[in-house]
């Protein structure tokens, strides 16, 4: 599987398989990480050189962490494939300005409404969490603005395409 973690300015390939390899921008590695003593704590043999990891999930930001090597702290995010795509498709497709329907993008049950009129979100802001085929999708903000109106709420169901609320 490939990830690609970002760090300051710099992104970096990786590939990883089951057999202990990694590949790194196309150098190979032999790798080996386990977890020890506590959650964050981890044992990692990178060339048969050993280091301790701390890895720390920034609360913040999502798929972003802190990660402690031989006393330095680097902030890193973390996409897989899929992700990354998305995030660079998401990039070129800016919202317009004014006013905005966030609507239905399949049909279900809506589990809990996050936001009220006259409430300023950011940008990916969690709006609300709509259940459907047994699953929880949690519908963010596409940009920042102000709720202007909420047309549903909790245990509702929703149809394909019906909006659900609109920003300004």
């Amino acid at each position: 599987m490939k990830y690609y973690a970002t760090i300051g300015e710099q992104t970096y390939e990786i590939a990883i398989d089951h057999h202990g390899r990694i590949v790194i921008d196309g150098i190979e590695l032999a790798a080996d990480m386990k977890a020890i003593g506590g959650r964050h704590l981890y044992s990692l043999l990178l060339e048969n050189a050993s280091h301790e990891v701390v890895l720390d999930p920034d609360t913040e930001q999502r798929n972003v962490y802190g990660v402690m090597v031989s006393g330095l702290r680097y902030l890193v995010k973390v996409q897989d494939e899929r992700s990354r795509r998305l995030a660079l498709v998401d990039r070129n497709l800016k919202p317009p300005d004014g006013e905005l329907t966030v609507k239905a993008p399949i049909p279900g049950l809506v589990v809990k409404v996050l936001v009220a009129p006259g409430q300023q979100v950011v940008e990916g802001e969690p709006l609300l969490i709509l259940e459907a085929m047994k699953m929880e999708n949690e519908l963010r903000a596409p940009r920042a603005g102000v709720i202007h109106d909420v047309r549903v709420e909790t245990r509702m169901l929703v149809t394909l395409g019906q909006v659900m609320l609109t920003l300004r």
